[in-house]
């Protein structure tokens, strides 16, 4: 029976770099996946999907429009799928949510999504919300923060590295304006 699963966790926790692996081992044994991750990053030299330990695979890109279960219900015609993984999945839509889940429950194709819980001011994100109330099984992964307990939290920092507490929900960044925290050091820093 597929399943459809949620792998959460703050920045800096490998979700990238798992679910790239995890497109591996399917490929080894002649196993065919679809990879999909936002559109929204477009930095230069990114690969549609690339995590930090510089591992990086072409993906298909998808929007707020796109309808996702239908491009990979074409592409399952075409040739059997294994799994379908998404990168980023906490900018799904609750549409595409439910879209994943019928691969699943209706295709049989399991369907692994791997994205941020809450944003930088400690929201859900709208695919994560979805996810986290429909997904079979649900995987918390590890970050750590400086003082060595589990990162749950995404710090956004400014140019000086001072902490952010406004703005759009959605900012592209990596490194230079996220820093993973447990909760008690993301509060003392937007105290600060």
């Amino acid at each position: 029976m597929a399943k459809l699963y949620f792998y959460f966790a703050s920045m800096n926790a490998g979700k990238s770099s798992t679910l790239l692996q995890t497109a591996f081992n399917y490929g080894e044994r002649g196993m065919k996946v679809s990879l999909w991750t936002a559109a929204l990053d477009d930095r230069p030299g990114f690969g549609a999907i690339s995590s930090r330990i510089g591992l990086a695979s072409d993906a298909h890109r998808y929007e707020a429009d796109t309808d996702i279960e239908a491009r990979v219900l074409e592409e399952h015609a075409e040739t059997e799928l294994a799994c379908v993984l998404v990168d980023e999945a906490q900018f799904l839509t609750k549409l595409q949510v439910w879209q994943l889940a019928r691969l699943a429950d209706e295709a049989g194709i399991p369907v692994l999504c791997y994205g941020l819980r809450t944003d930088f001011q400690g929201e859900l994100f709208p695919g994560s919300a979805a996810l986290l109330g429909i997904a079979d099984a649900l995987v918390e992964m590890k970050a750590v923060c400086d003082c060595g307990r589990k990162a749950t939290m995404n710090l956004r920092v400014d140019a000086n590295g001072k902490a952010v507490s406004e703005g759009a929900q959605t900012e592209i960044g990596g490194n230079d304006r996220y820093v993973a925290m447990c909760r008690k050091h993301f509060s003392q820093a937007l105290e600060g």
